[in-house]
């Protein structure tokens, strides 16, 4: 963990540390207005209707830093920036999806999400002094192609997914999971792996 004088005397934009995953405050005014803009437009994308399929897109096409063709995400969404997401073709996440992205969160292609996932890229320091101070980071979260999160599991910063592992429903992901498991559980633990057919 970075010192209170090393993090007072970097000269790099709050931005531009948090993009670094290191430690920053939120409280700077690009980060501010970055987020407001996340905020409009997962408003209007969750007020969409679910007969206006080209609108919905539009609006995730600004939101997310690359989307997939043939992803569909049911509302309400909720994100930090928007900006840090990347999701793959033929993504399904369903009602409730929070992903906040202060770090990047990329997601593959035909993954599967259940309702009220929650996918935490921030972190905050263990001292009280800094975290009283308002710094904090995050760490990114990587899911792969064809995994299955199951609904009201939580992905913490940090975290990869391999490709076609399955996560229980209400799993905590604390750490990386490989391919080809499943994993249930508080934390997360695999409980068996996936043969091909």
């Amino acid at each position: 963990m970075c010192t209170l004088v090393h993090m007072q005397s970097d000269t790099r934009t709050m931005r531009e540390r948090m993009l670094a995953g290191d430690l920053y405050l939120a409280d700077d005014p690009e980060l501010g207005e970055n987020a407001l803009h996340a905020m409009d437009l997962t408003d209007a994308y969750n007020g969409t209707s679910a007969r206006d399929p080209k609108e919905r897109r539009r609006i995730l096409e600004e939101l997310f830093a690359e989307i997939g063709d043939g992803v569909e995400i049911r509302p309400p969404l909720r994100v930090d920036y928007g900006s840090n997401i990347r999701i793959g073709p033929r993504t399904f996440a369903n009602y409730g999806l929070i992903a906040l992205d202060v770090a990047p969160i990329t997601i593959g292609a035909d993954v599967q999400i259940g309702t009220s996932v929650q996918l935490l890229t921030p972190t905050h320091p263990v001292e009280p002094g800094p975290r009283r101070d308002k710094w904090e980071a995050a760490e990114p979260i990587t899911i792969g192609d064809n995994v299955w999160l199951g609904s009201g599991a939580l992905v913490l910063p940090g975290v990869t997914i391999g490709e076609n592992t399955v996560v229980g429903a209400g799993a905590v992901v604390t750490r990386d999971l490989p391919a080809n498991v499943v994993a249930a559980g508080n934390p997360a633990r695999v409980v068996r792996t996936i043969a091909e057919p």
